[in-house]
């Protein structure tokens, strides 16, 4: 008989993922969330999940035989006292996937502060071109594929986050996944709610790395951070990335833009990627994900020119339009170090054209302030950034914008979509910053520019 299983926070990247892996599989699958919105929505409803909108106990009815619950979830809410009421088997989304779906294949996965996602699509996409018919779970929507998830035949590659597994399973989600090939691109301190600091972060990491057996394979890009965690203890061959030493991968780049890069590997073999995409933070994914790829027995050449037609993953300085010449992106950082990052390789993109930056504090590490002070820095090469900060905060943006002209606060996201309506004029490029919906914002102000 065919199981079903109701997912929990099903509208996540993430978890919406496991929904179209678990149907893939045979199971019925169903799911509950808070918000049900496009795209994750319409991808899950094409796929036949049916989707039910908050957290009712009735969507638990009849009883399912199993639970997948995501960590947005918490004690208090509905549907939780219900599974647990009623002692409905439950699991976390990545126990879940270790359990009954990596084990036995080859994982490859990519863990880091940032460029978790695009790494991973970015070595899907390789591994896809070069026939290895390959899995994958991605935290974001691969332009390249149809959807965030795919069973695959081959290796799967799985975006391993760092973030907690579910409230009854506080490590983090990687330790599920038991990887043989793993790429950490970079570490910073982040998930203020959750992390006291960065060591607290360095130690599951440290965890993650036990799990790698003696005769995989570790990516890991040079910095303190991530030296002091090999430090702890490694076990693994470690290839290091982005250091000037013969025997590492490193990356030439050939314009400012990183639209032409060139990548070295450990036996001074080259290769050169020309493609559309711009900045240093994707030209540092791109050596990462092509040194895993030839890891797995794919050729350098062949890895650089697959990355020629990678077309990028959505909310990644995605264009959504250009209404009266003026271009908007979507763009999901939210974090100083990605802002910065965003905005720097769209600067060396478009020169001296205008950049006017839209930012939303919405983040739990952004709300608690623990960047505050890196914030502006990393704006530094913006002509214009409109903040969006909601109300009841303990601290406030306006504190150090203050001083600055071209740095505007607001806390209403109609009083924001207005201002930049009269601020916008042809040839600007609009980047809006967020890792949620930022209240439609995108959709209004491509409405508003194009009248």
């Amino acid at each position: 008989m065919t199981k079903r299983v109701h997912i929990l926070g099903i509208c996540g990247t993430f978890m919406g993922g496991i929904a179209l892996l678990a149907r893939d599989l045979g199971y019925e699958v169903t799911g509950s969330d808070a918000n049900v919105y496009p795209p994750m929505s319409t991808m899950l409803r094409d796929a036949g999940i049916k989707l039910l909108e908050g957290y009712s106990p009735h969507h638990l009815e009849p009883i399912p035989d199993l639970v997948v619950i995501g960590n947005a979830l918490s004690r208090g809410n509905a549907a939780v006292e219900f599974v647990l009421d009623q002692g409905i088997p439950y699991i976390s989304g990545p126990q879940w996937l270790g359990e009954n779906l990596l084990r036995g294949r080859h994982v490859a996965a990519v863990a880091g502060t940032h460029g978790k996602t695009t790494t991973s699509a970015m070595l899907t996409w390789i591994l896809e071109c070069e026939g290895y018919d390959p899995g994958f779970l991605i935290g974001g929507l691969p332009d390249d594929f149809g959807g965030s998830a795919r069973l695959g035949t081959g290796p799967f590659v799985v975006e391993a986050d760092e973030y907690d597994s579910a409230f009854f399973d506080k490590r983090s989600k990687f330790v599920h996944y038991k990887p043989s090939t793993l790429i950490i691109n970079n570490l910073e301190f982040d998930h203020a709610d959750i992390f006291d600091d960065l060591s607290a972060i360095q130690t599951q990491f440290h965890h993650l790395i036990r799990c790698v057996p003696g005769n995989g394979k570790i990516m890991a890009r040079e910095g303190s951070a991530i030296n002091e965690v090999l430090a702890r203890g490694c076990w693994s061959t470690v290839a290091r990335l982005g250091a000037d030493k013969c025997e590492d991968w490193r990356l030439a780049t050939t314009d400012p833009s990183c639209r032409k890069i060139t990548i070295v590997s450990p036996l001074g073999e080259t290769a050169q990627i020309d493609w559309n995409l711009i900045g240093q933070h994707n030209a540092d994914n791109a050596l990462a994900s092509v040194a895993a790829a030839c890891e797995l027995g794919v050729n350098l050449t062949a890895a650089c020119r697959a990355l020629n037609r990678f077309q990028g993953v959505k909310r990644r300085l995605e264009l959504l339009g250009a209404p009266n010449g003026i271009r908007v992106y979507d763009d999901f950082a939210h974090h100083p170090t990605a802002i910065r990052s965003t905005i720097d390789g769209l600067r060396c993109a478009v020169g001296g054209q205008r950049i006017i930056a839209v930012i939303e504090l919405r983040s739990n590490t952004m709300k608690r302030g623990v960047h505050q002070l890196d914030l502006l820095p990393a704006t530094e090469n913006a002509d214009a950034v409109y903040w969006f900060e909601p109300t009841g905060l303990d601290w406030s943006i306006s504190d150090t914008a203050a001083d600055y002209d071209h740095h505007h606060v607001f806390h209403c996201t109609q009083q924001l979509h207005d201002a930049l309506v009269v601020a916008t004029q042809g040839q600007d490029h609009v980047v809006i910053m967020s890792n949620g919906s930022f209240g439609g914002l995108h959709r209004q102000l491509l409405q508003s520019l194009s009248q």
